[in-house]
């Protein structure tokens, strides 16, 4: 069993990672993420764009 990953809106790092090119969300195929840490990884993208830590796009 793999190790639970840990998002958290501060860490642009590791969410930018998970972002393609054009600053959308990558599925669960491409980020290889269980559905929960998928849902808690959209969360804080989205808690990230609100306090504009992360662009909404990127051209």
């Amino acid at each position: 069993m793999t190790e639970k990953q840990h998002f958290d809106y501060k860490d642009t790092e590791s969410l930018l990672a998970n972002l393609n090119p054009h600053a959308r969300m990558n599925n669960r195929r491409r980020t290889h993420l269980a559905a929960k840490e998928q849902r808690d990884f959209a969360r804080a993208v989205k808690r990230a764009r609100f306090m504009a830590l992360v662009p909404y796009i990127s051209y």
